[in-house]
């Protein structure tokens, strides 16, 4: 049978758990992110920041996908990576950091400044350069909008393509929709770099009973995994709203693992709302806010049934395939089943926009798929 490659707009990598502690001075390093685990092992106190909070650790079912997660060598090696895409039919790809999830729980300014940029420098020499198929989100701090600004013209200087943006800021900084974040957007679009979104990046809540928990009880494991996808709705609508697209047309965001078919229904949603309340409406938009969704905003997406519905029935050009590249939610290890199931009787006009065509809007400089190559 044929391997369909594919592009990914979304993959991690596994960054040495002590980076930021032998990059930064001790009084930094001191309050960058730990672990400390309850003698049953069932628990663990997690501390950031002069914070702390506690989660129950992985079941034997999240223990065992984790052994097998790590056969995935490349998570923590960039050269053996390129195998281990090679085997799955994954070419180019953005890469998310994991440390970097944390950035947004932060809330000293310095000390966010000081990680994200050993972080940054850390992936230039690590990641970078090992393959022109990888795009490494390059990370800003987003506590103050100037030392943000600033992160994202160095990172364009060093030659990253695109900037990893928690799906809500901290909530000392201002939030999305806010016009203080306009020289960030006007950066940006400057830059020509594109905005990458990961759901699941709120801050933690200190104050619940663990990282990521909002529900309890029956069904909780899957209503805590379907409420991550909703920040990354959020942000982009606060992007779309506030005018900040409209004002920025070159400017194009990233919603990466929040699926895709949500894009033309929150379209439809925003234009009534835009539409029938027009007269409260602030700012005034120079373009229907569907269609600078549709346009300007691209998701990725890993299983989801309906994503090619999305491109063929809705009109949604924009949908790009996300291997999520080694969690457990991705496809790591069966990708080329994952990929003859979506595209079974599609167009391979369809199948190469969503697999390879969205990817390369975004990230042109990424060497093309190879062809011709046999599973």
């Amino acid at each position: 049978m044929t391997k369909i490659w594919t592009n990914s707009g979304d993959s991690h990598f596994l960054e040495p758990a002590d980076l930021w502690q032998t990059r930064l001075p001790q009084r930094l390093a001191e309050l960058t992110p730990r672990s400390e685990k309850d003698p049953d092992g069932e628990w663990e106190t997690v501390h950031v920041d002069g914070q702390s909070f506690r989660r129950k650790l992985p079941t034997s079912a999240l223990a065992e996908f984790k052994e097998d997660s790590y056969r995935a060598v490349g998570v923590r090696d960039a050269k053996a990576r390129i195998g281990d895409l090679d085997k799955e039919g994954v070419w180019g790809e953005v890469i998310f950091p994991s440390l970097g999830m944390w950035a947004s729980t932060f809330r000293t300014p310095e000390l966010l400044k000081a990680a994200l940029r050993a972080s940054n420098e850390w992936a230039l020499e690590e990641i970078v350069p090992v393959s022109p198929r990888y795009v490494v989100t390059a990370q800003i701090p987003t506590l103050i909008v100037e030392d943000a600004v600033a992160e994202l013209e160095w990172a364009a200087e060093q030659g990253f393509r695109t900037v990893f943006l928690p799906t809500t800021p901290h909530p000392k900084a201002p939030d999305w929709h806010r016009d203080d974040w306009e020289p960030l957007w006007a950066a940006a679009e400057a830059a020509d770099m594109v905005l990458s979104f990961h759901v699941g990046t709120d801050p933690v809540d200190m104050a619940s009973a663990g990282a990521g928990i909002v529900y309890r009880g029956p069904g909780g494991a899957v209503l805590n995994y379907a409420e991550t996808t909703f920040s990354g709705q959020r942000a982009i609508m606060k992007m779309v709203a506030s005018g900040a697209l409209d004002r920025h047309p070159r400017l194009r965001a990233l919603i990466s693992e929040g699926g895709a078919t949500w894009i033309p229904f929150l379209g439809d949603r925003l234009l009534e709302g835009y539409r029938q309340h027009y007269k409260m409406v602030r700012p005034k938009l120079s373009r229907d806010p569907k269609e600078i969704l549709m346009t300007q905003v691209y998701a990725s997406f890993q299983h989801d049934e309906t994503a090619v519905a999305a491109h063929d029935a809705m009109g949604y050009k924009n949908v790009m395939f996300g291997s999520d590249y080694p969690h457990m939610e991705g496809t790591f290890g069966h990708t080329q089943d994952t990929l003859k199931s979506l595209f079974d009787g599609v167009s391979e006009e369809t199948r190469l926009r969503i697999t390879q065509g969205a990817f390369y809007d975004l990230f042109p400089q990424v060497p093309p798929v190879p062809t011709g190559d046999n599973v």
